[in-house]
């Protein structure tokens, strides 16, 4: 009889948006004349810019003429592409980070779990504490995490960094030396970001101790503030330790339309061995690449259009993230994030649970957010909401918080 990977029976519940999902799916049938704002899911509401959907349009009429046709992608990605990514992103921020190091995805959800594939099945793995959880729950999948512990939250062979109030939500060195160190900067879900000169400390870590760390940069767009770092390359040192996760869906609306891409550093080796060959690997043997369509959509975002509509995209989120946070302290909450990140990190009233929270929201004011228990043990007690709502829904959101 055949036989199942066990490491998944592990997984305690459902993903944390799909209990999320199927909670207000039954709220809404018991109570079909609510109307329930979402702030929850960090998906965004604004259409994607002009100048991109006319790139994309573009895109499909070449591939119903014969001689401009495509079919299979290169492995890392058209290099028109990657060309931009490396210009733009890197380039013009001084870092030296080359094309063919660059790997083009249909998203940074995908790679963050699929990455771990290419380190060893024992690895230890370090994580902020809240944390995006497709860091822990891939390396559950692939049997590193130990036994799950219902009473803390926490996995027996994980490093957890706790991220609290007390040390402003800034991860500190574990007493413990990890092996893969994940960083989600700015941070989701708290929203809050540590200063460059802080991150240069964490890759002087990793060096030190020959660890690798996974940076997830999907919220570099919405950072505002001079001394926080929008590549993790801008340290020195980094691009013999760190591997890059990067999105178009936060920066650019592409949650429905799927492109990300990761970079890896030649220079990052294990020994003798390339993780760039590894990964290289891995790429083409289980991706068939991005549609030419979409990629064709991620080059017009480094268009002079498409850069001048995306800044005011982002600056309609932070706005929203503005208008909650300010909505928010006036209502007597304690809040942190919205100025680095789409995300803001309140504590909950009173007592209350984050789940508890999570209920009292939607059933007297109709309002959805994330409970900060479902990213870890230290988010309980906390609260998120993200700023990608419409600014209408958002204001109304806060109307009803108000008077709660």
């Amino acid at each position: 009889m055949f036989q199942i990977n066990e490491n998944y029976q592990k997984l305690p519940g459902s993903y944390l948006f799909s209990t999320i999902a199927k909670k207000v799916a039954a709220f809404s049938q018991a109570n079909p004349d609510k109307q329930i704002i979402r702030l929850g899911i960090g998906d965004v509401t604004q259409p994607i810019a002009p100048a991109i959907i006319e790139a994309m349009h573009k895109a499909v009429d070449e591939m119903g003429v014969q001689e401009t046709f495509r079919g299979y992608a290169p492995d890392l990605g058209y290099e028109f592409l990657r060309n931009a990514i490396a210009k733009n992103d890197y380039e013009a921020r001084g870092c030296d980070i080359a094309a063919d190091e660059i790997f083009v995805s249909d998203g940074a959800k995908s790679d963050s779990g699929n990455i771990q594939e290419i380190f060893g099945a024992d690895v230890k793995i370090a994580v902020c504490d809240p944390v995006y959880p497709v860091y822990v729950d891939s390396n559950v999948m692939a049997g590193r995490c130990g036994d799950y512990d219902a009473n803390t939250g926490m996995w027996s062979n994980v490093i957890y960094m706790p991220c609290t109030k007390e040390n402003g939500f800034v991860p500190e060195f574990p007493k413990e030396n990890p092996d893969v160190i994940y960083l989600c900067l700015p941070n989701n879900p708290t929203g809050t970001t540590i200063t460059k000169s802080r991150l240069q400390e964490w890759v002087d870590y990793a060096n030190r101790i020959g660890a690798v760390i996974i940076y997830d940069g999907a919220y570099e767009a919405y950072i505002s503030e001079d001394d926080v770092a929008h590549t993790i390359y801008e340290c020195e040192g980094a691009k013999t330790c760190a591997i890059e996760l990067k999105s178009f869906s936060k920066n650019a609306g592409f949650t429905g339309v799927r492109l990300g891409y990761t970079v890896v550093p030649k220079e990052l080796k294990c020994g003798d061995v390339s993780v760039h060959g590894m990964w290289a690997r891995r790429h083409g043997t289980k991706f068939n690449g991005a549609p030419y369509i979409i990629q064709r959509a991620g080059e017009a975002v480094y268009s002079d259009a498409g850069k001048a509509q995306l800044k005011e995209q982002v600056a309609y989120y932070m706005n929203n993230a503005k208008t909650i946070k300010t909505g928010l302290q006036e209502a007597g909450y304690e809040v942190f994030g919205g100025v680095n990140a789409p995300y803001i990190w309140l504590k909950t009233p009173g007592k209350m649970t984050s789940w508890e929270f999570f209920d009292y929201l939607l059933e007297n004011a109709n309002v959805v957010g994330t409970p900060g228990s479902g990213f870890g043990p230290s988010g309980e007690g906390y609260f998120r909401l993200t700023a990608f709502g419409s600014h209408k829904n958002t204001v109304a959101a806060l109307e009803r918080i108000k008077a709660l």
